[in-house]
């Protein structure tokens, strides 16, 4: 991701490429980012991008022509529907890609969130306590929801949501009130839902916005039957990382059982274990009443001798290998994750409002698919267009019978040149059609 230098030029290039791209004007219409007088909304977009990438706050960003109160009433603006705007450009980036992109390749859609901390904020809307569950320790802020698409190569950020907390003991912040009705009311309704849900509202929303995605990654924390059910609800296959909990139980054979149970039985009947797994029975998971099947698969954790991971994958056609190297892709949204906060200012920003939040949410994923975008076009010559299509295509093959009678014509050339007799040149002609098979003398005889 260091493909866009810390240059204002450069990036004022890079950002141009994007928005003719991206139809940019004609996006920002339609996720309502308007201003009816003053500077353009565009030229707003682009400062707080290159503010972004100059690690710069928005008060301590270099001067301008226009205040940076402008710049703050563009992000609070209730009305502006920021996670339609990161959807629309995703869909522009994911319909560019996919000109050179094969068609075999799956695509799939990764669900995942981080902690977006606000340790030092009192006033900020919203703010509540949200467990780590990485350190075990709760922390000022909100989960950062991301639902993100990739093809294997390119990862794009897709939707999101800045999840808070639904229980009063969790709450901190300033919790304002809005028209039921409003953008804004809707926004801070769904950000105290439960997470799982609300993921569910985000591959929705990406579905119906033409992404087409056969496949659903997430992690441990998503995955569950409830989940795997309603994936495939809508048409949609999905595989996850099975916690190893007495909690979820299934059925194997006939037999009630949870993952630990399974493993176990497994090791015991001294199943054949394979080269890049171990196991990979067929379970059924009641939901409602009607069976489900799922596929498991059992693999090695690694630097642990005897410890294990369980996938779990509703298409049960796909073969266990194939299943490790798809949920392989979703460690893409943890490299999103990592640049966003290093070099992309995820949670480092002071605004407090919360649909101010969520617009400087938009411009990171926005920042980072400027930096998908270049990272691509850099690394993948059939973005060229035409010129990679002129460059791969092979040079003509000279038929055989003008590459004798060039030859000839070669040789002939050269005898006049040393002035050589006559005579001696009907010499040499002759040893040569001597020494040649039959089928080439009588090529050669219609070449001269």
């Amino acid at each position: 991701m260091s493909n866009i230098h810390h240059s204002a030029t450069d990036f004022h290039y890079s950002f141009k490429h994007f928005s003719k791209l991206v139809q940019l004007p004609a996006v920002l219409r339609r996720a309502n980012v308007l201003k009816t007088r003053g500077i353009s909304v565009i030229v707003l977009l682009e400062w707080l991008l290159n503010t972004v990438f100059h690690r710069y706050s928005i008060f301590r960003a270099l001067p301008t022509s226009f205040s940076k109160r402008t710049v703050r009433n563009c992000l609070n603006d209730p009305r502006t529907n920021w996670q339609r705007l990161v959807t629309i450009l995703a869909v522009h980036l994911i319909q560019y890609v996919q000109h050179f992109t094969d068609s075999r390749r799956r695509q799939v859609l990764i669900i995942d969130d981080s902690l977006f901390k606000r340790e030092f904020s009192k006033k900020t809307e919203l703010l509540s306590r949200v467990f780590d569950h990485d350190k075990q320790i709760y922390f000022k802020g909100f989960r950062a929801l991301t639902l993100g698409w990739s093809d294997g190569n390119t990862f794009l950020p897709v939707h999101f949501a800045l999840m808070s907390s639904s229980k009063s003991r969790n709450q901190l912040g300033i919790f304002k009130h809005f028209d039921h009705r409003s953008l804004a009311a809707r926004r801070r309704a769904q950000a105290q839902r439960k997470m799982n849900d609300v993921a569910l509202e985000l591959v929705d929303a990406a579905l119906s916005a033409g992404i087409k995605a056969r496949y659903v990654l997430f992690d441990s924390w998503y995955t569950s039957p409830h989940m795997f059910a309603e994936l495939l609800k809508r048409g949609r296959y999905s595989i996850g990382m099975l916690k190893k909990s007495k909690k979820v139980y299934f059925r194997y054979r006939g037999r009630q059982m949870d993952v630990k149970t399974l493993y176990n039985q497994l090791r015991r009947s001294k199943w054949p274990t394979k080269g890049h797994y171990l196991y990979s029975p067929i379970v059924m998971f009641d939901v409602a009443g009607q069976m489900m099947p799922v596929k498991l698969v059992f693999v090695t954790k690694k630097g642990t001798a005897n410890d294990y991971l369980v996938l779990g994958t509703t298409q049960t056609g796909l073969h266990p290998q194939e299943i490790i190297q798809m949920y392989a892709r979703r460690w893409q949204i943890e490299g999103y994750f990592k640049v966003a906060k290093q070099y992309l200012q995820f949670d480092q920003t002071q605004i407090q409002s919360y649909d101010g939040l969520c617009g400087h949410m938009a411009v990171v994923l926005i920042g980072y698919d400027i930096l998908a975008l270049a990272q691509r076009e850099n690394l993948d010559d059939r973005t060229y267009g035409d010129l990679f299509y002129e460059y791969s295509r092979p040079l003509p093959d000279i038929k055989f019978i003008n590459a004798l009678n060039w030859l000839m014509k070669t040789l002939t050339g050269i005898g006049k040149k040393l002035d050589m007799n006559e005579e001696v040149l009907s010499v040499v002609f002759d040893e040569f059609i001597k020494a040649l098979p039959n089928n080439l003398t009588r090529l050669l005889g219609k070449a001269r």
